[in-house]
């Protein structure tokens, strides 16, 4: 992906500027914010996971294939609601964060997911007309004896959209946010770094929505990046006896969890020889919707 190299600057220069906290920010410990991550949690699985399930779901008569579909409007809440959380999220830090590298963030996050809106709404309408997800593009039966051929370079142009431009720049801007986030959540008292009960119940639901994010958008590299680079603040802000506050060890913690269920769903599907094809090389993470479209939908 095109913008890592740019991700690998922000988070160098974010860590070179505002990577340390002052004792004054420290001993402002915000309490866990059960609200914003219940409505974060809840939001992302209804109007992001929920999404093409949705559109399977409700009657095609409701939704024809010419107009928006019932997923369609789920992405669009989700592109108004996720970056107002995500704001009052860096709200509640007890650090001041930089406005400028969030508002820039905010807008790209946004940029993003409406054009991954357009061209995964397409995608996943092809489904009804025979699409298989576990192909490319050229080897899917219904595209590849298009006539014209260059009508075949035009859906491959929508899969960019969809598959790269568009995760671009909604994921990166998205985890770079977390991250900014993240490098407040540290307190002076041991005694604080622990997470209340409702925290530990929202860690399985958040940690399973990752490893779909992770796996279905394919940003892998991405999202290791970031828990590496997680893991790197917290032992440096260790060696100045700062601590993780409720809310940095619930989003560690969930991002952790996402990591042993990608080893797992990588391992469960290591000797596939369908998936192994259309995805070479050395990072090998299956999408969930191209497993559906080989082994669940075609036996139906």
């Amino acid at each position: 992906m095109l913008g890592f190299p740019l991700l690998h600057l922000c988070f160098a220069h974010y860590l070179l500027k505002h990577g340390s906290v002052s004792p004054d920010e420290a001993a402002r410990a915000a309490p866990f914010h059960l609200d914003l991550w219940f409505y974060f949690t809840l939001q992302n699985w209804v109007l992001d996971f929920g999404r093409p399930i949705a559109m399977l779901v409700f009657p095609l008569e409701w939704f024809p294939l010419s107009k928006p579909s019932v997923g369609d409007y789920f992405h669009m809440a989700y592109n108004v609601i996720t970056p107002f959380l995500l704001l009052k999220l860096i709200e509640r830090s007890p650090r001041t964060l930089p406005r400028s590298i969030i508002y820039v963030s905010i807008i790209i996050f946004i940029m993003g997911a409406s054009i991954h809106l357009v061209g995964d709404s397409v995608n996943h309408r092809l489904l009804f007309s025979g699409y298989q997800h576990h192909l490319s593009v050229r080897e899917n039966p219904i595209i590849k004896n298009l006539k014209p051929e260059t009508l075949i370079d035009s859906f491959e142009l929508l899969y960019y959209y969809d598959e790269y431009l568009g995760h671009c720049m909604w994921y990166i801007p998205f985890f770079l946010i977390l991250f900014m986030y993240f490098s407040g959540c540290f307190t002076a008292s041991k005694a604080e770094s622990l997470m209340p009960g409702p925290a530990l119940l929202l860690v399985a639901p958040s940690g399973l929505y990752y490893w779909y994010l992770v796996t279905e958008g394919q940003i892998f590299i991405l999202f290791i990046f970031t828990f590496f680079a997680m893991l790197a603040l917290v032992l440096h802000q260790q060696r100045k006896r700062l601590f993780l506050d409720s809310n940095g060890l619930f989003l560690l913690s969930s991002f952790a969890l996402t990591l042993l269920l990608v080893a797992l769903w990588v391992a469960w599907l290591w000797n596939d020889p369908v998936l192994r094809k259309k995805y070479p090389g050395v990072i090998y993470v299956p999408e969930p919707w191209a497993f559906y479209t080989l082994h669940v939908s075609s036996r139906h």
